[in-house]
């Protein structure tokens, strides 16, 4: 399959993108494009930049200017939810919106997803929001770290758009017993009071666990930047008590926390099946289409690892 556009952009090339802040570290276009080209799609993927304070108007821009679709990554996944026309159920269940699809009308006054209609005649449209992170998040782990949520007992780090997805899924997928750290222990109590809810069998505290766990999750971006220090408070708990530590931060590719992990004996693995599962599912959300895995993990490899 090919990895590079055989065609150049032209005026009827069409366009989907990533929004977040910061983007530069983004490797969805790689994957994207390169899904894109396998698929034989006149079509290209950007990432912009873009604040907190400017996602409405961006997301209004991109459907004015008949975009198939958009990711949004930190920190938009929450403050979305509130800016869609309509919400997919896996939306609607795990409370963030990480992958967009604008619809239009067609004659029979159906709503059907942009890349089936001409872009002259999509006049009415829609923002249509899903998540697809949920899935990526637990079958990443399945097939990474060989880490089954049922009955495992969790230490995860963060509890922002990812954090909220990634604990309510590992609920859900009955994770025995759920520890939530958060920079503000606020936020991290109501995560856990929404599990206790939704899903009372899970026991889950907000706070870090006194004893062994079978793996810690970090969905905050620390370890994002340069100089930036480890998630984990090791004076709390210590690495050596967690048997499998994973990073939804793929660039770097090895985080200060995955190193110091690596040390303590712990299996390892960063975010790049997380990007590739989600990302792939937006992009069949877009099209309509099977994903090309191969493709698009082939990508992402070159573009994380050289």
């Amino acid at each position: 399959m090919p990895e590079a556009h055989a065609n150049p952009i032209s005026a009827v090339t069409r366009y989907c993108a990533v929004f977040g802040h910061p983007i530069k570290h983004s490797a969805s276009p790689a994957m994207q494009n390169a899904g894109i080209a396998a698929l034989d799609l006149d079509w290209r993927y950007l990432a912009c930049e873009v604040r907190p304070e400017e996602l409405r108007d961006a997301i209004t821009g991109a459907k004015a200017m008949r975009f198939l679709g958009l990711n949004l990554t930190v920190p938009h996944k929450l403050l979305a939810v509130e800016m869609m026309d309509a919400l997919d159920a896996s939306a609607q269940q795990w409370g963030a919106v990480n992958t967009v699809r604008f619809e239009a009308k067609d004659a029979q006054g159906q709503w059907r997803p942009l890349a089936e209609l001409p872009a002259e005649n999509a006049a009415e449209m829609r923002a249509h929001g899903f998540n697809t992170d949920a899935d990526a998040i637990t079958r990443s782990l399945r097939e990474d770290l060989k880490i089954e949520p049922q009955g495992a007992r969790i230490l995860l780090l963060g509890a922002g758009g990812a954090g909220r997805t990634a604990a309510l899924k590992l609920a859900s997928d009955g994770a025995l017993e759920l520890f939530l750290v958060n920079r503000t222990a606020s936020k991290a109590a109501e995560v856990a009071a929404e599990i206790r809810q939704r899903f009372p069998a899970v026991k889950v505290s907000a706070g870090y666990p006194s004893n062994t766990v079978d793996l810690i999750l970090n969905a905050t971006s620390l370890g994002l930047k340069p100089g930036d220090g480890s998630p984990l408070d090791e004076c709390q708990f210590a690495l050596n008590k967690a048997g499998a530590v994973y990073d939804m931060i793929y660039r770097p590719a090895e985080t200060p926390l995955l190193k110091a992990a690596k040390a303590a004996g712990c299996r390892t693995a960063n975010g790049l099946g997380m990007l590739l599962y989600q990302g792939a599912k937006a992009l069949e959300i877009w099209s309509g289409r099977s994903a090309p895995i191969d493709a698009m993990r082939r990508a992402l490899e070159k573009n994380v690892y050289g």
